[in-house]
C-alpha cells in the first residue's frame, strides 16, 4: 500500500518561529498533511509531550491570532498540502464558532480535528455544519471500541479521512502494530469509505512502514516534538527529516 504521512506540530513550541521552521521542514520533506495544533491547557485526548508542548507554547502567550498566522505563512509555503487545525472546543467557543471558520477558511484551512465535539452534540451546537458551510471537513475519529452503530453514523458523516486511534491510551502511547490492529482496520473499512488515518504512538521508520500497510495516512505527532525537543535547532531539523524520509 502506497501511504501518506499526516505530522503535527504545536503552533508556538518550543516558539512561534521554531514551530514555523519545524513545519517547513515537514513540507520540505513532502508530507502529505500537517496538523496544526492550537494550544490549550487542558488536552484531554493528548500524552505528556504534547500537553507539556502545550502549557510552554501557552506559559510563553502564544494566542489564537499568533496560530492563524502561523497558518497563514504555512499555506503560502505549503502549495497543494492540506493544512489542519487540531483544537479542542473551548478555543473554537471563545473565539466564535463562525468567525474562527471563516478565518480558517479564507487562510487555506482544510479541515479541523476536534476531539471533544461529539456529533451526538449537532443539533445543540451545530458544530458540523458550521464547518461545513465554510468548506472546512470535520475529521471524525475511532477507537477501538468504538461501537459498530456508532461506526456507521461516523461512516455517513466521514469527510477528508477519518482518523483512527491505535489502541487505548492518549497521545504518544506506544502500540504494536499487530494482527488486531489490522482486524481493527479491517472492520472500520467496513463502514467508512473515505481514508483511514492511523496514529498515536508511531515513533520510527519501521512503524510508519508497518502502519503504512493497514492505513491509508500514517500520523506522527509526539514523536516529532520528542526529537526537537532532545535536539533542539538544525540538529533536531535533520532528525525530522530522517523520520520523514520516504
Amino acid at each position: 500500500m502506497l501511504h501518506k504521512l499526516m505530522t503535527h506540530i504545536v503552533a508556538g513550541y518550543p516558539s512561534i518561529k521554531e514551530s514555523e521552521q519545524i513545519a517547513t521542514t515537514m513540507l520540505e520533506s513532502d508530507v502529505d498533511f500537517i496538523e496544526i495544533q492550537i494550544p490549550f491547557s487542558d488536552p484531554i485526548g493528548d500524552g505528556p509531550t504534547i500537553t507539556e508542548a502545550c502549557r510552554s507554547a501557552i506559559d510563553s502567550g502564544i494566542k489564537v491570532e499568533d496560530c492563524f498566522k502561523l497558518m497563514g505563512k504555512l499555506k503560502k509555503k505549503s502549495k497543494n498540502t492540506p493544512l489542519l487545525f487540531m483544537t479542542y472546543y473551548n478555543i473554537i467557543f471563545r473565539f466564535g464558532l463562525d468567525a474562527f471558520c471563516e478565518r480558517a477558511r479564507q487562510l487555506g484551512c482544510y479541515g479541523v480535528i476536534v476531539p471533544d465535539v461529539p456529533f451526538d452534540e449537532e443539533p445543540n451546537d451545530h458544530f458540523i455544519d458550521t464547518c461545513r458551510s465554510h468548506d472546512l471537513k470535520v475529521i471524525q475519529l475511532v477507537s477501538p471500541v468504538t461501537p459498530t452503530e456508532r461506526l456507521k453514523k461516523i461512516g455517513q458523516l466521514a469527510e477528508g479521512f477519518v482518523y483512527c486511534i491505535a489502541g487505548f491510551g492518549t497521545t504518544g502511547t506506544k502500540q504494536n502494530v499487530s494482527g488486531s490492529l489490522e482486524k481493527y482496520i479491517k472492520n472500520v473499512r467496513k463502514y467508512v469509505k473515505v481514508p483511514i488515518a492511523l496514529g498515536f504512538g508511531i515513533s520510527s521508520r519501521e512503524e510508519i512502514e508497518a502502519a503504512g500497510k493497514v492505513a491509508d495516512i500514517v500520523v506522527i505527532g509526539s514523536q516529532i516534538i520528542k526529537l526537537y525537543r532532545d535536539h533542539p535547532g538544525d540538529k533536531g531539523l535533520e532528525k525530522i527529516r530522517g523520520l520523514l524520509k520516504k
